[in-house]
């Protein structure tokens, strides 16, 4: 629980943008929109929504790691980071599309395509967020 309490403290957006991908991709039915004529919108949305929430993980780990760096310190946790901001959210939109198909009395469906966005959605952030942390790294 206390785990917890940190996470949420430290990471707020992220926790936000996490629950805000598990609520909609668990909603049961979404009125129709005048973006519903837009070709893959549903494909878009799921990389925009893995996109955005990776780099909120990545922006505040950043944050946090120039705010508390010293230099003894010095040096990004990349392990750590790759886990929290590209393998979970990977996984996580795995286990939303299996969820969606069997867990939702049909009202949504598991697609493999969306998994695929999800994924590029994450892998597209990764290598600015590489570039902008080892600019940072290289600073101290």
């Amino acid at each position: 629980m206390k785990t917890m309490k940190y996470i949420i403290r430290r990471y707020p957006l992220s926790c936000m943008c996490i629950c805000l991908v598990w609520v909609l991709s668990l909603v049961p039915v979404f009125p129709e929109t005048p973006l519903d004529k837009i070709s893959f919108i549903d494909k878009w949305t799921h990389l925009v929504m893995y996109g955005g929430t990776s780099a909120v993980i990545w922006w505040e780990y950043l944050k946090h790691y120039i705010k508390c760096v010293d230099k003894k310190t010095a040096g990004i946790a990349y392990t750590r980071i790759i886990l929290y901001a590209v393998i979970i959210p990977i996984v996580m939109g795995g286990l939303l599309e299996l969820l969606q198909r069997y867990c939702t009395g049909g009202h949504r469906s598991g697609e493999w395509l969306d998994f695929i966005a999800d994924s590029v959605g994450v892998l597209l952030v990764l290598p600015f967020a590489m570039i902008l942390a080892k600019k940072i790294a290289s600073r101290f």
